[in-house]
């Protein structure tokens, strides 16, 4: 018998080690947050690049190009701990507030799907880029929505739950330089 796996099993997880910080890049040293505690939704949009063509001889031929893949955190509210902002929305104000664009912007995020008991079934990381796209709300709290833009690095491995690390599958290439791929 099969059965829907429940949404909360799909896990996803952004680095906010180097996101703020231009002179900082993605490092060997993490600090991967999950994210979700606002979001009724979230989907990461494949974009596929297909188009069709017909031939001279009327038959149709299907170009893949590849995808575009992003996805829409909204929303994600500013919440306070002891007066001082969430560490990855504190990230995402320095960001908006200083108009980063480049290296400041540039992280990693995981993909994790688990079952019920917790085993993780797969996991991915990618190269990411985050960008807020307003500041402000209304009266439901402070929002800082933002858009993750994959940027290649995709390599599958495995990840623990208990201490948030990703480890490259044995068969990936790791060009990074500090044993963990980008």
């Amino acid at each position: 018998m099969s059965v829907k796996a429940e949404r909360k099993y799909l896990a996803h997880y952004i680095d906010v080690n180097p996101l703020g910080d231009p002179s900082k890049a993605v490092t060997d040293t993490t600090n991967y947050i999950r994210l979700g505690k606002d979001l009724e939704e979230y989907t990461e949009n494949l974009n596929p690049d297909v188009s069709t063509q017909k031939n001279i001889l009327g038959e149709n031929n299907v170009i893949h190009n590849g995808f575009d893949v992003s996805s829409e955190v909204d929303p994600f509210y500013v919440r306070l701990d002891n007066d001082t902002p969430e560490e990855l929305a504190e990230k995402l104000m320095y960001i908006a507030n200083e108009r980063l664009t480049g290296t400041g912007t540039q992280t990693t995020k995981v993909d994790v799907l688990v079952d019920s008991t917790g085993n993780v079934l797969w996991a991915y990381r990618e190269d990411v880029v985050i960008a807020p796209s307003s500041v402000g709300g209304d009266t439901s709290g402070v929002k800082i929505p933002f858009s993750i833009y994959n940027d290649g690095g995709r390599v599958k491995g495995t990840w623990d739950t208990s201490t948030k690390t990703f480890t490259p599958a044995s068969d990936q290439p790791d060009d990074s330089g500090d044993g963990d791929n980008p």
